[in-house]
């Protein structure tokens, strides 16, 4: 146990990118804190896939695992709280949580992720994670040659439902409205058997979050088993803006190769960084980021 408030690194952050980070630090005799809100973006999910040795396996049990494992080094501390505000001082930085506590530390990591924006539409919260999917190499496989749907419009939805033709032949575009496609991606989506509906929908009717139904806004229906979508999305934390971090025009955090943010000091990983949100990206840059950012330490100091 640490008896006091001053760390090499701190991980704001405590799922998987922010664990694997940790565990690198700690390996590497770094006094490592780990801050969590335990609140991670696909704590709906039944099953994380893709991730070797873990596929199909709850994301909290892959979690609750990685917890245990990393408290195994006296270097790590984890703490159930919430990073409220950071400050740059002559030292490093100062993070304050909710419990009126602050930590110092040379080097801050983020690993916090994004809080998805769910659209104003019925039953669609309900099956996020579940039957209303992110992406078909987390998912795709489980709803393999199933009804599926593309809830989306224009360029995204012709280039998902390009993507996404390749595990089904059974797909359908609903635009929510006046489509925005082409003549050309409407005539080449066609060639392939996708159809198009522009009807507004009214809800997503569905069991325990498993999707049964479309229905619209004129009192039809369109059965289905899997929907596709893509969510708006915001940081999860604002401290990294708060301190001068530059955000993309997608609204991540801008890194570079070495997982550094424009900020001095502040590094980022995970799926508050990249559009490839899955469990194993996740784990594989918190990895890369605790051992830069110790070899960083190392330099510093010697």
């Amino acid at each position: 146990m640490f008896d006091d408030t001053r760390f090499d690194v701190i991980i704001v952050g405590g799922s998987y990118s922010g664990l694997a980070a940790g565990m690198a630090l700690g390996r590497a005799l770094r006094k490592v804190l780990i801050i969590d809100s335990g609140k991670p973006c696909n704590r709906q999910t039944p099953h994380s896939h893709n991730f070797l040795t873990h596929d199909g396996k709850a994301p909290a049990e892959i979690a609750a695992l990685a917890r245990q494992q990393v408290e195994r080094y006296d270097t790590v501390k984890l703490i159930a709280d919430v990073a409220t505000q950071g400050v740059k001082t002559a030292k490093g930085f100062e993070i304050s949580t909710a419990s009126g506590q602050t930590f110092s530390a040379k080097k801050l990591i983020f690993a916090t992720g994004v809080r998805d924006i769910m659209p104003d539409l019925d039953g669609f919260a309900e099956c996020w994670g579940i039957s209303v999917l992110h992406c078909p190499y987390c998912h795709g496989y489980e709803v393999r040659h199933k009804k599926t749907a593309i809830l989306g419009n224009g360029e995204y939805a012709f280039e998902f439902g390009t993507l996404i033709s390749n595990w089904t032949d059974n797909l359908t575009l609903l635009t929510n409205g006046p489509s925005t496609l082409t003549a050309e991606q409407r005539a080449r989506l066609g060639k392939h058997n996708i159809k198009v509906i522009e009807t507004a929908i009214e809800k997503l009717e569905h069991r325990s979050g498993h999707v049964e139904r479309v229905r619209f806004q004129d009192g039809t229906a369109f059965s289905v088993e899997a929907v596709y979508a893509r969510c708006a999305f915001e940081q999860h934390c604002m401290i990294p803006q708060a301190l001068g971090c530059d955000l993309s025009d997608d609204g991540y955090i801008k890194i570079d190769a070495f997982h550094k943010t424009t900020v001095e000091g502040v590094f980022a990983c995970g799926d508050n960084t990249t559009r490839m949100r899955t469990v194993a990206n996740a784990v594989g840059m918190g990895t890369t980021t605790g051992a830069i950012v110790n070899k960083e330490i190392v330099f510093e100091n010697f």
